[in-house]
């Protein structure tokens, strides 16, 4: 795990630095008036006067770095910029080097995995695709390890295999769903998930959530599990609401959801059709929720 600071602290200062350290020499400051403008020893500043620091080619040769060098350099070398405000002026032009730019790029070459979010974003923003995507996941990971862990949910599997999705805030496709891939199965009486989390890897389950969320459901997860009327009962005398549909309709989640306001909890089930098993599933803000019900509820039963 590399962070972009990383590079900021180990690549970008020494090389800003000893351009401005180069910068203020040619302008006539000493090695010790240069060491005390830029809050440096003086062996440092004697180290990049002799080329003794490494820089990095495409800070060097970037029109914003040189001309920033040569802004400080100039107030500092005057007295018109103060310490303080060449430090805000660098931080500025690193904030627009991390935000989809130079740093960026550094950053995707040391983090490969970054390179998998598509267009620009800032590593730094709390709203940003790559966090929310990345808490999906985490969301899942949670869920997943709560079903797991917990004694007899193997038994619940249906035969098709279980999954459990999560979705994103504004998810329109299974591109925009996160759930295991494969399923979960039963092997010998124990809950095993095949493989980490992804998106794009559930169309049934990942379908349901979204049918349910377009006939105006807002539940962002889905945990499937086997079907019998008693499973349907303990969780309506649990207090969630459950709702049959036909799996052999035309939209069947949208007719079964007409005229109701089902909200982030709810349960949804079919009980077969012609070549189709009979399934539950079970509706809620997120995967960790839907597995805490499937657990709480069904794994508890006398």
């Amino acid at each position: 795990m590399k962070f972009v600071e990383e590079i900021v602290v180990e690549e970008f200062l020494p090389t800003f630095r000893s351009m401005l350290a180069e910068e203020l020499r040619e302008r006539g400051l000493t090695q010790r008036e240069v060491a005390e403008a830029l809050g440096i020893s003086q062996s440092a500043v004697s180290k990049y006067a002799h080329g003794e620091v490494g820089r990095r080619g495409e800070f060097v040769e970037d029109d914003r770095v040189r001309e920033l060098t040569e802004r400080v350099g100039e107030g500092l070398a005057t007295g018109e910029m103060s310490s303080v405000q060449a430090l805000v002026e660098t931080e500025v032009l690193i904030r627009r080097l991390e935000d989809g730019d130079l740093l960026a790029t550094m950053h995707e070459e040391a983090m490969p995995e970054l390179a998998a979010f598509d267009g620009d974003f800032d590593v730094h923003d709390p709203d940003s695709p790559i966090r929310t995507t990345e808490q999906v996941l985490s969301s899942v990971r949670r869920g997943l390890r709560t079903l797991t862990n917990a004694s007899g949910f193997a038994g619940l599997i249906p035969n098709v295999g279980s999954n459990l999705v999560e979705c994103l805030p504004d998810a329109t496709t299974i591109e925009d769903v996160a759930a295991v891939p494969g399923r979960i199965v039963d092997v010998k009486g124990r809950a095993t998930v095949p493989g980490d989390p992804e998106f794009g890897v559930s169309e049934h389950v990942a379908g349901v959530l979204l049918a349910a969320r377009a006939a105006g459901g807002d539940a962002r997860a889905t945990l499937n599990v086997r079907y019998d009327p008693g499973i349907v009962e303990s969780l309506d005398d649990a207090g969630h609401e459950t709702i049959e549909f036909d799996s052999e309709a035309a939209d069947p989640i949208a007719a079964a959801l007409d005229g109701r306001e089902p909200g982030e909890t709810f349960v949804l089930y079919q009980t077969g059709g012609y070549g189709i098993e009979p399934i539950t599933y079970v509706l809620a803000p997120d995967a960790p929720t839907a597995a805490s019900i499937v657990r709480d509820v069904l794994l508890s039963r006398g």
